[in-house]
């Protein structure tokens, strides 16, 4: 696969502005309203002077600048008079269209500024430009119609024409014109980065089109290449849906006998063994895809619907099988962090089979993309049909609006996932970390001492969640006891060598074994301004006072709008007679919205200074 190739396709964002969301309270984006005296309103867009001014000038406007020389063709002249104007039947103009696109693709809101940069080509079609961007526009964004109706206007270039042939396959094969697809996909060789998942495509295509001839071929590639299991997990498929089971069987078995086929595709064997009527063998492969490190909780599900007498699961059709081969490709390319493309192929895969685990794959690959209203809205669509993958995208979604400091939507988010799966320790985790954040010590508690939560086999990080509970609730020696066994789970965890070290450091209990671990954290991961915090506060009270000013100020350095780290340096520019400098921390404190009981603290030095007397120094 060739990068170069990729980062010219994956550059369209930058063009369109994706990379810069604006915040949520933005204001609703305004269209051109209703026309005024003939003429259109003019009408402040939020956000406007984020985008420079000469991007801001659309293909269909006149300029009333002289027209700068270009080295390339220049678009068709627009006309002194448009006949028709390029307004919309109830005023919306061309202009006030593509900049409304513009600014909500600004905003990240990439469905939104797809559609009005497509409406805005639609009324100046001639603009090969302005159908360019709106075709990225709406291949980003998933809009599939829109990209085959604009895959004309990047025809003259072959990296954005080979996704628009490929939305076209795609579109056919959804409308159910398998001959159109098998047509299109066979006219030409696609070229990187589209080699790969077009051969995953064709025998599905070839399927759809008539041709089982091809669909049915032998695969040459050996298992242990990733398109050696991808094709013969299809041809498996395809052989079963030709009646011919026990050639379908023995394709499953060599694409069990590697790992990676075993760790991918055993839940999609024991549901053909289901359908086979052989339901002993398939509670057994089901059985095997709960063992091991990476255990996949969709079998789970699967066991509980076959002891209950359950259907077995439908044989997929030839668009979920091709839906599958674009979610595969979309895994390839996410493995080499190349996320954008796989939202493309996740896009084309939701045209074709719209489930739940196609959705939460494309929430990741946008959330790793950086495309947060786009990823939350994708997490969002996914349905509760499935407790496991619900949950899932209700963690993600959880996690993302973490990131964005939305903490109560965040703690709904993690309660609806924690509601779909009680019994995943990583779901009780997460919620329990996030009541802490939000200072509701008692309830993450309540959560962590669940008897399915606190077992004897739980995990260090639960153990440090409880420790860090129990803490802010006064229950020292209970707290101690958590992250101590947590402690000896992970011993060469930076974050609990800092915790509980600042915790016997902080409150006199054992300073000297607690600064020896906070030193191991510091050594372990030198770049955290917290554990440097420690580092200087252990410092602080073992009476290194200016070793403490020294390493305070690092650490405020790294992190300078920490409200505990200042106050700590104002208290070591105190002990070392840096009196004015540290009245300056203090104050400074006050305006980083510190928790009530360090304020009051504050107040209380910047009234009497600290109760011990400063080490006797010259004052600043």
């Amino acid at each position: 696969m060739r990068l170069s190739s990729l980062r010219l396709l994956l550059s369209g964002c930058a063009v369109l502005a994706f990379a810069a969301p604006a915040a949520a309270q933005d204001a609703p984006i305004v269209i051109d309203p209703p026309l005024r005296d003939g003429l259109p309103v003019v009408v402040p867009v939020p956000g406007l002077d984020a985008i420079p001014p000469e991007d801001l000038m659309p293909p269909a406007v006149v300029s009333t600048e002289d027209p700068a020389p270009v080295a390339e063709a220049a678009a068709p002249p627009i006309p002194e008079v448009w006949s028709p104007a390029p307004f919309t039947a109830d005023g919306q103009s061309a202009y006030g269209l593509y900049l409304s696109g513009r600014v909500a693709s600004l905003r990240g809101q990439q469905a939104v500024g797809a559609e009005l940069l497509a409406r805005s080509q639609a009324l100046t079609p001639e603009q090969p430009q302005l159908g360019g961007e709106a075709f990225l526009a709406s291949l980003f964004s998933g809009d599939l119609d829109a990209v085959v109706r604009l895959a004309p206007f990047v025809a003259e270039t072959p990296l954005f024409a080979g996704a628009g042939r490929l939305a076209m396959v795609v579109q056919n094969l959804r409308d159910g014109d398998g001959r159109a697809a098998l047509s299109l996909l066979r006219a030409e060789s696609f070229s990187d980065p589209y080699g790969p998942v077009s051969s995953y495509l064709a025998p599905a295509v070839a399927a759809a089109g008539g041709d089982w001839d091809a669909a049915l071929q032998p695969v040459e590639a050996p298992v242990t290449q990733t398109a050696g299991l991808i094709l013969r997990a299809q041809r498996a498929q395809f052989l079963e849906a030709r009646d011919r089971s026990a050639e379908a069987d023995a394709e499953y078995q060599a694409v069990l006998a590697s790992n990676d086929g075993a760790r991918l595709f055993r839940l999609q064997y024991g549901a053909f063994l289901e359908r086979q009527g052989r339901r002993d063998e398939a509670l057994e492969v089901y059985a095997a895809a709960l063992a091991g490190e990476a255990p996949d909780p969709r079998a789970l599900a699967a066991i509980r619907r076959l002891r209950a007498g359950g259907r077995a699961p439908a044989a997929p059709t030839i668009r979920q099988i091709a839906a599958d081969a674009l979610s595969f490709a979309a895994m390839e390319t996410s493995q080499v962090d190349i996320h954008q493309l796989s939202a493309i192929y996740l896009h084309l895969a939701a045209a074709l089979h719209p489930d739940d685990t196609i959705l939460l794959r494309l929430a990741e690959s946008l959330d790793e993309s950086h495309e947060d209203n786009a990823a939350r809205a994708a997490f969002a669509r996914v349905s509760t049909a499935n407790p496991i993958v619900y949950a899932a995208a209700q963690l993600g979604l959880g996690v993302n609006l973490v990131s964005e400091e939305r903490d109560q939507e965040a703690l709904e988010a993690f309660i609806r996932a924690d509601a779909a799966a009680p019994n995943e320790g990583v779901v009780a985790g997460l919620l329990a970390r996030q009541y802490s954040n939000l200072g509701r010590f008692g309830e993450a508690l309540a959560v962590l001492n669940r008897p399915n939560v606190n077992t004897a086999d739980q995990s260090a990080e639960l153990r440090f969640e409880r420790g860090r509970a129990l803490e802010q609730l006064g229950r020292i020696e209970e707290a101690e006891a958590e992250l101590w066994a947590a402690l000896q789970m992970a011993p060469d965890s930076p974050q609990l060598l800092n915790h509980l070290g600042y915790l016997w450091v902080d409150s006199g209990r054992r300073v000297e074994q607690g600064a020896e671990m906070i030193a191991r954290a510091f050594a372990a991961d030198p770049r955290d301004a917290n554990i440097q915090d420690s580092l200087g506060w252990a410092q602080y009270r073992r009476g290194q006072y200016e070793s403490a000013v020294e390493t305070l100020e690092e650490a405020v350095a790294k992190q300078p709008a920490n409200a505990e780290i200042n106050d700590h340096l104002g208290d070591a520019y105190w002990r070392v007679g840096r009196l004015r400098e540290a009245g300056w921390q203090w104050n400074r404190v006050l305006t980083l919205e510190p928790e009530p009981d360090r304020r009051a603290e504050v107040e209380q030095k910047l009234t009497r200074g600290l109760l011990a007397p400063p080490v006797t120094g010259s004052q600043p």
